[in-house]
């Protein structure tokens, strides 16, 4: 693994549509994730993944020839985490995938009772069904707040688009009249987590997904470059979703920030 550079500035990167799409690494993107280790102060993988653990994901991207840390990892569960133990929650109902309960595990000691302070939604895939979901509104009605990891509208899967978590979300939301929490992208908190935990007051944001990544991390205050790569589409580019730059492929972003960053 390359060193860190003495750039001035850290690099957030988005994974999923990014560096890979399903089980296929983007073209040059071994080379292009060194080449940005090179040029920046420090770099995170930050991903609003809620159906793998962070663990899952690190061997999932070691898997796919990508030399990566855990630590280097960012995910929302540890949001979700940091935002109980600080309201003092003692009872949430977690409507999450097995494999992401082990980032939660100290949470998954307070689910499973009847009422709930906090519904924490992730990506329950196939498992979104209407009792799943008219469950969920019920804790919702009797006072729980909703904690959502990520709030993607939607994803690029192996067979093509679907839903995400924000589409289950919004129709909580709708139907119960309370505003979701907002732990992953694009919630600026998020954002200001990841800089921090480079040690860092800079950042540049690269992903494929116009609002979660790009207007999210603009929203906080950093620079957003969109790939034209995962789930990308021409339409996402609107007069409130004004990207820093748009570029074909991370390929491209080393010498994009060699550029912006060489004054």
């Amino acid at each position: 693994m390359a060193p860190a550079g003495t750039g001035p500035f850290g690099i957030l990167l988005d994974i999923d549509g990014v560096l890979h799409v399903g089980e296929k690494p983007i073209e040059g993107a071994h080379e292009a994730l060194e080449q940005l280790r090179g040029l920046s102060a420090g770099l995170r993988l930050v991903t609003n993944t809620t159906s793998r653990s962070r663990r899952q994901v690190v061997e999932r991207l070691i898997e796919l020839g990508f030399a990566v840390t855990e630590e280097e990892v960012l995910t929302p569960a540890a949001m979700a985490l940091s935002y109980c133990r600080r309201r003092s929650y003692r009872s949430v109902a977690l409507l999450v995938s097995d494999s992401l309960r082990e980032d939660l595990a100290p949470l998954a000691a307070l689910a499973g009772t009847p009422s709930a302070q906090a519904v924490i939604l992730g990506d329950l895939g196939d498992e979104f069904t209407p009792e799943t979901l008219n469950g969920a509104f019920r804790l919702l009605m009797d006072g729980a707040e909703l904690l959502a990891l990520q709030h993607n509208r939607y994803w690029r899967r192996a067979d093509g688009l679907a839903l995400d978590v924000g589409a289950y979300s919004a129709a909580l939301e709708y139907a119960s009249g309370r505003e979701a929490v907002v732990v992953g992208k694009p919630s600026a908190q998020f954002f200001h987590a990841a800089v921090a935990d480079m040690g860092l007051e800079e950042a540049v944001m690269i992903g494929d997904d116009a609002e979660a990544d790009v207007a999210g991390a603009m929203a906080a205050g950093l620079a957003g470059v969109l790939v034209r790569t995962g789930k990308y589409r021409d339409d996402a580019i609107t007069r409130r979703v004004t990207p820093t730059a748009i570029v074909d492929s991370i390929v491209d972003v080393p010498n994009l920030l060699a550029r912006m960053y060489s004054a």
